[in-house]
């Protein structure tokens, strides 16, 4: 046992026998978090919450600070303090930890059936869990607290918080209805500390606290050497998620969907084999699974190649887990396997290398992932840490935090092996000063981009795709998905449409489609006035699709001098439209002349373009796109919000 640390356990009560007042020495961005604190409840604030990252000390910051916190004038005899945690692991901690900070305080832990607290001590840590038994509850007396404190506060807005935590601030509310808040003799300070203090649920952390006070990410700490330094390797694998499930709620991947795609025989071999090839060197590595079935298997792997390698899950027995986690700790075996057991709470500073075998679409989860790796540890010889995490080679899904993403980079454009922070943050300034430059150079392929809308542009563009008029001087008309048609003045149209398939390379294909009748007589007979289609020619390149049907229409369809009604710049085509047109194309956008006055001026071509793109399918296929981006762009925006929940920022929190 620590010599700091000599107690007695009885019924819950730790008893300390040490007199001994510990001289703390804070870090200077811990006494600039707890002077936010301060400043924020003396301006009124009484729903607070810090953002600090996992190895930055958040039990020895809410420890002083509770020690800085006086009972209110208003209730001298309000001199308790809470510690409310989600583990019994977070239990001990927090209760140790005041043991060693403040001698002289009592402290007692409520938790299951070993932990019984008086509800009397100086500061009780208790998990939720057991908090939400009424008669575990009932020996709390708010009136008698100056403070509580919530560590892993993100949980904060669940409803089984809720519950708790109304029954402190009456503006909290309960998910009973029925519940009637207490009267309260004092506002009870209710601070929260957390090294992600957002939800990617979308459930609003602001129904409990009314605003960040502080707020320091692990990157800026590692820089300042608070943290551990660290070593990325993303590893490209041939991972397929297209068709993992996402939770609806939480947003990242359904854990049983997502295993049976990383839960295979080559992925864990992949996995073992790159711990093997970078970093089998390293005394301390946790490994993150997607669930217990994959910890179990991808810890056989590991062992099949001599390692000796261990796991714990959330079924592993109390004292096995505890005692196999001290190992660990102590050095005495490599690699420990885990499944959401450690992403929370863990204090393993030896750990050195963290290997991401889970993908998530969380920056939270990542970040408590890689996290367990930044403690610093200089008595183990620990000089950095390596993370090793996995990557969709084809990069098919969006949405997935990575190393790359973490430093907003794309993950399909880099490689990482062994970067250090500083290197990839020059990688990323280097990418951003690319976006910005104004010096672009000369492309050297051009997209065409065609305007699919049969009836966008009409003024503008003549309904005409632009490209094209720099390939012919013919009217060719644009009707999207590379498909383009040239009416040869009633005598047929010509139709080329690019070809992609798996036997032949993409090439374009003509066709010649001659009419048989005149529009009217094929009406009243109630037949079509084309005859069957022709094949004119084939090509991979476009301009010479182009040109050769040039050629044909003015030598095998048009002939002599009306040819020149094929023109782009025809007279016939700068005349009215007809008023068979206008009902057309009135008829078709749902509109009358009143409605729109580029009706009124339309002319005979810009009509008859229309009228082309409406034939040949540009308007089903454009409906169809903007059906496409319309689906696209609201996944994207439910993307970004959920991105945007997981951003901390310091500042009044959004009730919703």
């Amino acid at each position: 046992m620590l010599p700091w640390f000599r107690t007695i356990l009885r019924g819950g009560r730790l008893f300390s026998t040490e007199a001994t007042t510990q001289t703390i020495t804070l870090r200077p961005y811990q006494e600039h978090c707890l002077q936010a604190c301060q400043d924020a409840l003396n301006a009124g604030s009484s729903r607070i919450g810090c953002s600090l990252p996992t190895g930055s000390g958040k039990t020895t910051i809410f420890i002083s600070l509770l020690s800085r916190i006086s009972p209110p004038s208003s209730n001298p005899r309000a001199s308790r303090s809470l510690i409310i945690v989600n583990s019994i692991e977070l239990a001990r901690q927090s209760a140790e930890q005041v043991a060693r900070l403040f001698p002289s305080w009592t402290v007692q832990i409520e938790q299951g059936v070993k932990h019984l607290a008086s509800g009397t001590a100086d500061v009780t840590v208790a998990t939720y869990q057991t908090l939400l038994q009424p008669e575990r509850f009932a020996k709390f007396d708010p009136t008698r607290l100056k403070a509580v404190i919530i560590d892993e506060c993100h949980h904060a807005a669940a409803p089984s918080y809720l519950k708790l935590l109304s029954h402190f601030d009456s503006n909290i509310r309960n998910p009973d209805p029925n519940f009637e808040p207490p009267t309260l003799q004092h506002k009870i300070p209710i601070i929260g500390f957390s090294a992600t203090l957002s939800r990617h649920d979308g459930i609003a952390l602001g129904s409990v606290f009314e605003r960040i006070v502080y707020h320091r990410d692990f990157l800026s700490m590692i820089k300042d050497q608070w943290l551990s330094g660290v070593r990325f390797t993303t590893v490209q694998a041939n991972i397929n998620l297209d068709g993992v499930t996402v939770n609806s709620r939480t947003g990242d991947f359904n854990a049983t969907s997502l295993a049976h795609v990383i839960n295979t025989d080559t992925i864990n071999q992949l996995v073992v084999q790159t711990w093997l090839d970078r970093a089998a060197e390293r005394r301390s590595t946790l490994v993150f699974c997607v669930n217990i079935a994959h910890v179990r298997a991808l810890t056989q792997v590991f062992r099949g190649f001599g390692i000796d390698a261990r796991y714990v899950y959330s079924k592993t027995p109390i004292a096995e887990r505890k005692a196999l986690i001290a190992s660990f700790k102590a050095g005495q075996f490599p690699v420990l396997v885990n499944c959401a057991i450690l992403t929370e709470g863990a204090d393993i500073p030896n750990i050195d290398c963290v290997v991401v075998a889970r993908p998530t679409r969380s920056r939270n989860v990542f970040a408590q992932m890689i996290g367990r790796g930044m403690r610093l540890s200089p008595d183990t010889g620990k000089k950095d840490c390596r993370i090793i995490d996995f990557v969709d080679s084809a990069n098919r899904v969006s949405g997935i935090m990575s190393t790359p993403t973490l430093f907003g980079l794309d993950p399909a454009d880099l490689v990482i092996e062994d970067e250090t922070l500083e290197s990839l943050e020059e990688k990323s300034s280097a990418q951003i000063a690319l976006q910005d430059a104004d010096n672009v150079p000369d492309p050297e392929s051009v997209t065409y981009t065609d305007y699919e809308d049969p009836f966008a542009f009409i003024s503008k563009f003549s309904g005409l795709s632009p490209h094209i008029n720099q390939l012919s001087s013919y009217a060719w008309v644009g009707c999207g998905s590379d498909i383009y048609v040239l009416e040869c003045l009633g005598k047929g149209f010509i139709r080329i449409e690019k070809v992609e398939a798996t036997d032949v390379p993409a090439h374009f294909s003509a066709r010649f489609t001659p009419a048989a009748l005149d529009r009217a007589t094929a009406a009243g007979l109630k037949v079509s006035p084309f005859l069957r289609s022709r094949r004119i020619l084939q090509s991979e390149d476009l301009s010479e699709a182009i040109k050769g049907c040039d050629t044909y229409a003015k030598t095998k369809v048009v002939f002599g001098p009306m040819a020149i009604g094929l023109l782009r710049s025809a007279r016939w085509r700068k005349a009215p439209a007809t008023p068979q047109q206008i009902a057309l194309v009135t008829k078709r956008l749902k509109k009358t002349l009143d409605d729109d006055h580029e009706l009124k001026n339309i002319t005979k071509g810009e009509a008859a373009n229309i009228i082309t793109r409406l034939k040949h399918g540009a308007k089903r296929r454009h409906d169809q796109k903007v059906k496409q981006a319309s689906v696209a762009t609201k996944a994207a925006e439910k993307e970004r919000a959920r991105r945007a929940r997981e951003e901390v920022r310091i500042g009044p929190l959004p009730l919703v």
